[in-house]
Formats: structure tokens, sequence, C-alpha cells
């Protein structure tokens, strides 16, 4: 193969793994072996997944809207309500590295995420209405009382443990998920993703 050709190949290599999308991975710990992060998920399949040597773990904590201050970013999932507007079945904190904007999510039919700033928070008649802005776009989503609103604080591998419900975006590399960042539950506070 000569230069020019090989450099191609490894070029658009190179770019169909940037391109390539995360795999989300939700479900409980069965075991931690080294950096090997055992999981189950709902249709009880297991999957594996290699723990980056610095990885971040952070660990679910309950909140409430008031707590979260304007400018801060926050995700929520979300599906339109019968007068098609936006209702959010969660809303969380996010890390200032999570992509941002408005896309389809896969927790249910019709599902949305929405990564953006928290640019307002209003009272309606069903709880209150959140204004999520982001640089191509803003939504207004309708968080009813009762949904739950999570932040995370840093913790490390320990809080990794048998039983715990995780949450992360891994990476497909040579056949194995790799993270960064893992969310775990803590006191039956569970990442809701």
């Amino acid at each position: 193969m000569n230069r020019i050709a090989f450099l191609v190949v490894v070029l658009v290599g190179s770019t169909a793994f940037a391109q390539t999308p995360p795999v989300k991975v939700r479900g409980t710990i069965v075991s931690l072996d080294g950096d090997v992060l055992t999981v189950k998920s709902k249709d009880g399949a297991e999957k594996k997944v290699e723990l980056a040597k610095d990885v971040q773990v952070a660990v679910a904590k309950k909140t409430t809207l008031s707590e979260i201050k304007a400018g801060t970013l926050v995700g929520s999932t979300a599906v339109k309500g019968p007068d098609g507007k936006l209702v959010a079945r969660e809303v969380h904190t996010i890390p200032p590295q999570a992509p941002q904007g408005h896309m389809p999510w896969d927790t249910e039919p019709g599902a949305t995420m929405t990564n953006a700033n928290l640019n307002g928070v209003a009272k309606s008649t069903s709880g209150d209405e959140i204004t999520l802005q982001y640089k191509d776009g803003e939504q207004k989503i309708v968080v009813p009382r009762g949904t739950p609103v999570l932040t995370f604080t840093p913790g490390d591998r320990s809080a990794l443990k048998k039983g715990e419900t995780i949450f992360t975006m891994a990476r497909e590399q040579d056949g194995k998920l790799t993270t960064q960042r893992v969310q775990v539950s803590k006191d039956g506070v569970k990442p809701a993703h």
C-alpha cells in the first residue's frame, strides 16, 4: 500500500471513530473487577464497561429547581403532552463537556433530551416551566410537581457497589466499551436517564 493510500485509510478510520455515537449504558451494577464494570440492563443483558484510569464518578443527589441557579447546565428528558408542550420526566444538572442541544432520546417512544443552560423558571398551573437555552435555540418544558430533580456530587470508585444503578455514555473501540464518567445511585436516588 502506498503512503497516500495508507494516510487516507487512517484518516477515514479516525473520522469514523470520532463520529461513532456513544453507547448509552443503564442498569444495575453486578460487579467491579479492576477497571471493568459489569452492568445488567433492564432486559437482563450484561454489559462490560472499561473505566478510564481517571474516571469521574458522579453520585446522584435529590435537589429542587429553586436550588439550581440560572445559567447552570441542565438536562431534561421530556415527552409531548396532550397540548403539544414538552413535559419533563426528570431534570438533572450536567457537566460542561456534555453535548448541548435538543435531540431524540431512547427512554420511551417520542422522548427527547434537552441539554442547555437553565435560563429561567416560571410557575405554571401544573408545576413549573423551565426555559432551556442552547446555541441554536431554546425549549420551554413543563416540570410537574413530583418530577425528579437531581444534581451530582463528586464521588470515587468506592461508590460503584453491587446493586447500585448507573448511567454512562460509553465509547466503543476495538470491541470494548470504555467510559470517562459514570453516574451512580446512592441512598435510593438513581440517575434518571
